[in-house]
């Protein structure tokens, strides 16, 4: 499979408010993220972004395996187009507080994507409308700098393009194909990793509150009986000043971190 990336064009458009930056595209590796964070830790802090036409070991939240190649798709794949769109941005970020980055960085690929594209936290991209059906999800792993220096964000965003089945997932997936009929993998890239080097900056500099109300617009969990992966239950109302996901249970108002707990919307309403 031959696809034009255009990759000189998207340096272009990232450079000037990221020097050094550089874009790879690789034909097969592991994982995008894997990838660059053995870089970072021998000690290449560079920006770059990092593309994958297929990954054979992608990896998700809390260690889930993420399926990038040709497995469970519903058709062939039309000549020229990739299942799945899969990259992972490095670059270092100097940020007091880290708290929201996952959903930051979430609101920036929803918002370069067509209307129809909601969050659920803390790191998932969903079509909007109550379809709870995935469509993409983000993973974030970071390296320390060394004394004095930031440490290093490793970004990483698989977007489903084409249909595939849902066997063995834990949420039904979506296709940005359904949104986008047509759309392939470097034309979505070209929308969503400016926006996205722009939202790691401001992110930066102003740390989660400019994107608190753009989460508010997105968030799909907002005024719906969830389910907490210890079992508690309760009503998601939307997130706290850090990100952190707010449930009102029978015990009171509860603080949700991200690395706490995986939170699912409850089959049927909580009484």
């Amino acid at each position: 499979m031959t696809l034009r990336w255009n990759a000189e064009a998207l340096w272009e458009a990232i450079v000037p408010a990221l020097p050094g930056f550089t874009v790879e595209v690789l034909p097969d590796i592991d994982s995008t993220n894997s990838e660059l964070m053995r870089r970072a830790r021998a000690g290449q802090t560079e920006p770059v972004l990092l593309v994958a036409e297929r990954q054979s070991a992608g990896r998700g939240r809390l260690g889930r395996e993420w399926h990038g190649g040709t497995a469970g798709l519903a058709q062939r794949a039309p000549e020229g187009r990739l299942p799945a769109l899969m990259f992972s941005l490095g670059l270092p970020v100097a940020a007091p507080d880290w708290s929201g980055l996952s959903l930051a960085v979430g609101v920036a690929v929803a918002e370069s994507l067509p209307a129809g594209v909601g969050l659920k936290w803390p790191n998932d991209l969903w079509l909007a409308g109550g379809a709870d059906r995935k469509l993409a999800g983000i993973l974030i792993e970071t390296v320390s700098g060394g004394p004095h220096q930031p440490r290093q964000a490793v970004i990483g965003v698989g977007i489903n393009l084409l249909p595939r089945q849902g066997d063995g997932l834990r949420a039904p997936p979506a296709s940005l194909d359904e949104l986008w009929p047509g759309v392939d993998a470097p034309a979505a890239l070209a929308r969503v990793a400016p926006a996205l080097v722009a939202a790691v900056q401001l992110f930066e500099r102003e740390g989660f509150a400019p994107f608190a109300e753009r989460f508010a617009r997105l968030d799909v969990l907002a005024g719906r009986d969830v389910v907490l992966s210890d079992g508690t239950s309760g009503v998601a109302q939307g997130v706290a000043a850090g990100g952190a996901l707010q449930v009102r249970t029978d015990a009171g108002l509860r603080r949700i971190d991200s690395a706490e707990v995986s939170v699912r919307p409850a089959a049927t309403p909580i009484p």
